[in-house]
């Protein structure tokens, strides 16, 4: 089983995914979130860019598999996919929505190539602005810089995994368990890397500005 943990900035994903690592639960690593590097695409480049990103995606997806086939669980601080992320700045007008377009298409070619795919579980926490606020200030560890942009994020991220919720009911929970519950998570998807699958959550989604 593949599980996604998602959630706005300082949402406590990485919080969250530490502490099932615990002496009463199966999980001994999780597959870190990306890291900048300070040599990502700066957007001049739309092909350039979406190529860069689903190429670091597919490398945290086989991270994911491969963690997946030692332990039976692999638990992904932040979610593999990560397509949500530049439709989220499209909807907020952060971005071009060809960025998405772009990006999309590269996550189709990753899709037929089984280099990507849905998880079998999203586990996701929505706080509200104030108590992200709150968490942001307790955790001296980051600095996010980027942080209100992110902030501004949440409500698009929660249409994306609604969507997802609606596609494919079951494979979507709106709260961070203390301790998750493996005999109710759903069974693996049979096909992660469904493209009608993925074209069917698009479309569930409300239409970006123009």
């Amino acid at each position: 089983m593949i599980i996604a943990v998602e959630g706005p900035s300082a949402a406590g994903k990485t919080t969250w995914c530490r502490a099932q690592m615990t002496n009463e639960s199966v999980v001994e690593e999780f597959v870190a979130e990306y890291q900048p590097t300070g040599f990502e695409p700066d957007g001049t480049n739309l092909e350039v860019q979406a190529s860069y990103w689903a190429t670091v995606n597919s490398n945290r997806w086989s991270q994911a598999k491969e963690l997946e086939v030692r332990s039976g669980i692999a638990i992904c601080d932040s979610d593999p996919l990560k397509l949500h992320y530049s439709w989220c700045l499209a909807a907020v007008g952060a971005a071009p929505a060809e960025r998405f377009e772009r990006e999309l298409s590269a996550v189709e070619s990753a899709f037929e190539q089984l280099k990507l795919g849905f998880a079998d579980l999203t586990v996701i926490s929505m706080p509200s602005p104030e108590q992200l606020r709150l968490q942001r200030e307790r955790d001296h560890s980051r600095r996010r810089r980027h942080f209100e942009l992110h902030a501004a994020l949440a409500g698009p991220l929660a249409h994306w995994y609604a969507a997802i919720d609606r596609v494919d009911p079951g494979r979507v929970l709106w709260h961070f368990p203390t301790q998750l519950d493996l005999s109710q998570c759903p069974p693996p998807r049979s096909d992660r890397s469904d493209l009608s699958l993925l074209h069917a959550v698009i479309n569930e989604l409300p239409p970006l500005p123009k």
